[in-house]
C-alpha cells in the first residue's frame, strides 16, 4: 500500500542511505568521465610507442571477474585508511576498461584536422581537449554517465565489503539487511526497491536522446 512508502520514508536511516548512495554514484560518475575522457582521448588521438598494448591490455582486464580482485583491493584500501569510507567505493572503480574503450572509439571518429586547425590558431593540447574534443565527444559521455551512474548506484558487493558502520551504508546494502535468514521485511523491502529504482530511471530519461546516438558512434553493439 503506500502507506507503506510513507513509512519508509520516514524512518531516519533511509535518508542517510540514500544520501549516501547518491554521493558515491554521482562523485564516482564524474570521477570516471574525467579519467576515462583523457585516456580514451590520449590513445585515439596520440601516436605514442606502446599505444596499442595499452588499449588492448585495458580491454583485456574486461575478462578478469569484479571478484578476484576484492582481496587486494581491501588490503590496498586498509592500508590506504579508506576502508569503511565512501571515497574506498568511489576511487577505486574510477577508470573502467568498458569507458575507455567507449571513448577511444568515438574519438578515432572526429577528424584530425580539427586539432591541427586549433594548434596553428596556438590553442594548446588542454584548451583542444576541453573545448573541442569534449564538446564534440557528447553522445559518448552522456552514454558513459548512465552506464556508471547505473553501475554504481546498484553496486552491492563493493559496498558491502569496504563499508563496516551501517550509516555508511549505500540503498543497496540497507535493502539487503532487510531478507534475514528466518523471515523477510516485506513492507518495506519492496517500496525501498522501488524507490532505489527512480534515480536510474529518472537520469535515464533525461539524457536517453543522446544514449543510443552515443552507442552507435562508438562502435558497441546493442
Amino acid at each position: 500500500s503506500f502507506g507503506n512508502y510513507i513509512r519508509v520514508l520516514q524512518k531516519g536511516d533511509f535518508l542517510i542511505y540514500f544520501r549516501n548512495s547518491l554521493v558515491v554514484a554521482v562523485s564516482a560518475t564524474i570521477l570516471t568521465l574525467v579519467i576515462n575522457a583523457m585516456a580514451g582521448y590520449a590513445l585515439a588521438k596520440y601516436d605514442f610507442k606502446g599505444n596499442k598494448f595499452i588499449f588492448f591490455l585495458f580491454i583485456a582486464t574486461l575478462m578478469i571477474p569484479a571478484e578476484v580482485t576484492m582481496v587486494p583491493l581491501f588490503i590496498v584500501l586498509r592500508n590506504l585508511k579508506m576502508y569503511n569510507s565512501l571515497w574506498g567505493i568511489i576511487i577505486p572503480p574510477a577508470a573502467t576498461p568498458t569507458g575507455v574503450f567507449l571513448i577511444r572509439q568515438f574519438m578515432i571518429t572526429i577528424p584530425d584536422e580539427l586539432m591541427e586547425s586549433a594548434r596553428l590558431d596556438g590553442a594548446s593540447e588542454w584548451r583542444i581537449f576541453w573545448q573541442i574534443m569534449l564538446p564534440l565527444s557528447k553522445p559518448v559521455l552522456v552514454a558513459l554517465t548512465i552506464f556508471s551512474f547505473m553501475w554504481r548506484w546498484n553496486d552491492f558487493l563493493g559496498p558491502f565489503i569496504i563499508l563496516s558502520t551501517q550509516k555508511k551504508y549505500t540503498l543497496q546494502v540497507a535493502i539487503a539487511n532487510f531478507v534475514g535468514q528466518y523471515s523477510i521485511n516485506w513492507s518495506s523491502l519492496l517500496p525501498m526497491s522501488v524507490i532505489a529504482m527512480l534515480p536510474v530511471l529518472i537520469v535515464f530519461l533525461i539524457f536517453q536522446k543522446h544514449f543510443v546516438k552515443g552507442l552507435a558512434m562508438s562502435g558497441m553493439k546493442m
